[in-house]
């Protein structure tokens, strides 16, 4: 019974579930969904959204009187929403309503707008809810309405006006930023903004005066098509325009290192020599940047997972591999020390990083000037790193910025009478915690530098 197998966040649509066999993600869908499949299947409509790559592909395995079999396009690394940078973000949303417009134009409709039915894959996001399609009903309003709103434009807005963080939010409404709570943190300008007046503050009003009763569908009860593509096309005209104007300490970073370019060069060479030694094919850079580093590794490489916990350089990342095509890199938000948990209904609808990452169980985790961050910003004893990278990693590159470095010494000057604390944080007390948990295959210093580079192997 793949009933048996059903993936623990695939509860919530009737029409269908995910579930995993032989390692395979693969999706069940019941009878109740038949007449849709088959009519998005008859009419060309999946293979259209296949072929523009709006919608991931798959291919049937099994029908019958009692169930329809379908294996997805697999995905090897899925990200969520409160993991991605704001032009992530903007490009999911935009993906959600151009998939809208094309639904309503061929008689069909999205029954449900969540950001969880996207993710980032192959240098851009996709849709990955087969079974979110349903047939339109004339004069009937967009049902997802205001969950578009909550899931997409609202976050969206919040980190515009209120700080990056805020995309953040996603993490904690999984259903959605409630509508009342965006209304309250917008700036007051924002009611004098007639589409935001109408798409949030408005919205608002209208949820509190029918509070018992609301589905969450567009405020009129009756819309013609039109009207609906018109209120499409103002969603996307407005989202597609929205902009930050906002800096970084580690935006730039790669700007002002504090090491010379030879240096800088002399890394890259280590690390591309590593990788090609070890033959690695996946890696993850975790506090990777904008990507430098990877891509300055020539050998080629299956996929590169980049995260980092600065919003503009991973969004810069992001702009970077949509600009060369990149397929192959992944960028996305992460925190180190505080990387992403369970949630959702039974801790079980959403994985924790640690559980995703050690299912994808990439080849060659790389760690550059995160160290020091680690253990002097965040207090994370060198055994405790050490544990974290071996619980996901056969391979570690690391960089150790010794005592002496410059930035250990402004790191460590800013603990003040307890900078004695701090008094372990050196290379050997460094080497010998990472010897419980790895075997050394190189060590080496860059030259003209406070900085070591080491390469291990996992017990």
């Amino acid at each position: 019974m793949t009933s048996n197998n059903r993936h623990s966040s695939s509860f919530r649509d009737p029409s269908g579930f995910i579930f995993i066999d032989q390692g395979l993600v693969k999706r069940s869908i019941s009878p109740l969904y038949f007449e849709q499949y088959n009519a998005l299947k008859s009419t060309g409509f999946f293979k259209k959204l296949h072929n523009a790559g709006l919608l991931i592909s798959h291919e049937e395995l099994l029908a019958s009187n009692d169930e329809v079999i379908i294996q997805p396009e697999q995905i090897s690394f899925i990200n969520y929403p409160y993991e991605w940078s704001f032009g992530q973000y903007k490009e999911a949303a935009l993906l959600t309503l151009k998939i809208q417009k094309f639904a309503l134009e061929n008689g069909f409709s999205l029954k449900d707008a969540s950001a969880f039915n996207v993710t980032f894959h192959k240098g851009k996001m996709v849709f990955i809810d087969t079974l979110s399609f349903d047939f339109y009903q004339e004069n009937s309003p967009w049902r997802a309405y205001k969950q578009f709103i909550t899931h997409f434009l609202g976050p969206l807005l919040l980190a515009k006006y209120n700080g990056l963080d805020s995309l953040k939010l996603m993490n904690s409404f999984i259903d959605g930023v409630p509508i009342k709570m965006l209304s309250s943190m917008l700036p007051f300008k924002t009611k004098l903004n007639p589409f935001l007046y109408s798409n949030i503050h408005l919205l608002t009003k209208f949820e509190d005066k029918h509070n018992e009763d609301y589905k969450g569908e567009s405020k009129a009860s009756h819309l013609s098509k039109k009207a609906q593509l018109n209120i499409i096309k103002g969603l996307y005209d407005f989202i597609k325009k929205m902009s930050l104007k906002s800096t970084s300490e580690w935006g730039n970073y790669y700007d002002k290192t504090n090491y010379a370019n030879g240096a800088f060069d002399q890394k890259a060479e280590i690390i591309d020599g590593w990788i090609k030694q070890l033959g690695a094919k996946t890696v993850i850079d975790i506090g990777g940047n904008d990507g430098t580093f990877v891509r300055k590794i020539n050998q080629e490489l299956q996929e590169a997972l980049v995260c980092d916990i600065d919003y503009n350089a991973v969004n810069a990342n992001h702009i970077l591999v949509k600009k060369n095509k990149e397929t192959f890199m992944l960028p996305f938000v992460f925190d180190v020390l505080n990387p992403s948990a369970n949630i959702g209904f039974n801790n079980k609808e959403r994985d924790s990083f640690l559980k995703r990452i050690k299912a994808y169980a990439p080849d060659v985790t790389m760690a550059l000037a995160v160290i020091h961050h680690m253990t002097l910003s965040g207090n994370i004893p060198f055994e405790m790193s050490a544990e974290f990278f071996s619980s996901f990693s056969k391979h570690l590159v690391i960089e150790f910025p010794k005592r002496t470095d410059s930035w250990v010494q402004r790191l460590l000057n800013t603990k003040g009478e307890f900078k004695g604390h701090f008094d372990f944080y050196n290379i050997n007390n460094f080497e010998s915690c990472y010897a419980k948990y790895f075997i050394l295959v190189e060590k080496v210093a860059i030259d003209n530098s406070e900085r070591v580079m080491y390469v291990y192997k996992a017990l």
